[in-house]
């Protein structure tokens, strides 16, 4: 799949340092270009990062991803107390389920 089909846009809404926001930026989409390697069903991702800071959740960050998968979209969401740590987990279960539809997806025979 050629690169320039693959659409990547990363939000970011908590006060994070340049470098920090960088940095998460480029693993994202590495780890989601590495999904689309030998594949033409994702088109592109999205990766939301947002602090939950408040009285009640110091510290708390949530990141949601979207792979514009086709059939359906794909999305995950993780709540943690580092945005590294929730960056990484919605990334891990974004790849899961990534996986897991596109085995089905091939498995047709075993579906009713």
């Amino acid at each position: 799949m050629d690169t320039m089909d693959f659409t990547f846009e990363f939000y970011n809404e908590a006060a994070l340092p340049e470098a920090l926001e960088s940095e998460l930026r480029v693993e994202a989409e590495n780890r989601l270009r590495r999904l689309t390697e030998g594949h033409t069903d994702i088109t592109g991702a999205s990766v939301s990062v947002d602090e939950l800071t408040s009285s009640a959740t110091p510290h708390r960050y949530e990141v949601r991803v979207v792979a514009y998968m086709r059939p359906e979209y794909v999305a995950a969401v993780e709540k943690q107390e580092t945005v590294e740590g929730a960056l990484k987990g919605a990334l891990g279960a974004v790849e899961r389920q990534v996986r897991e539809l596109r085995e089905k997806l091939r498995e047709r025979w075993k579906q009713p």
